[in-house]
């Protein structure tokens, strides 16, 4: 039984073929990880370290700060246009609030492949438990920002840890 592949996605009932072959769909669907049937905001986030590895290889903090405020930004609209092709709010499979909330996470942070994934496993902890005010803000802000603003607080968070334990 594969992950992937459910038969239709959100109440549109859109098919895995039109979400991949729609460019805001297959953004905000994270390349397509969001297609997966089981944990897609963990696909999701996993599909972010290979952005954030490409990222960090330009050895710019200012290239590396431009990219990820303009992946926010730009998500805010991917993620609204999505939800309302989906005909459903935050819907499981947009994922590219994992995407922008990984990249904050890693923001400040010197490179390791260790604090890549101490990284990785901090920002799931805040997204999946949503402490305060990122539970608030995820049940009463909606829209793109509403999809975004949450994982972009989770970010910041785990980042601000990261930073503090960073090896």
């Amino acid at each position: 039984m594969s992950i992937f592949l459910k038969p239709h996605y959100g109440n549109a009932k859109l098919s895995a073929k039109q979400i991949m072959t729609d460019p805001v769909l297959f953004l905000a669907f994270g390349f397509g990880s969001g297609l997966a049937k089981k944990a897609p905001g963990t696909c999701g986030t996993v599909a972010a370290i290979p952005v954030y590895y490409l990222l960090v290889q330009a050895h710019s903090l200012l290239i590396y700060s431009v990219l990820t405020i303009l992946a926010t930004v730009v998500g805010i609209w991917f993620c609204d246009v999505a939800a309302k092709k989906l005909d459903e709010h935050d819907f499981g499979g947009i994922v590219w609030d994992e995407v922008a909330g990984y990249l904050i996470t890693m923001w400040f942070v010197p490179f390791t492949w260790q604090a890549m994934i101490i990284g990785f496993v901090l920002f799931r902890f805040f997204d999946i438990l949503k402490p305060w005010p990122i539970k608030w803000i995820d049940e009463k802000v909606h829209g793109g920002l509403g999809i975004m603003l949450d994982d972009v607080l989770a970010g910041l968070f785990a980042g601000g840890v990261l930073l503090l334990i960073a090896p």
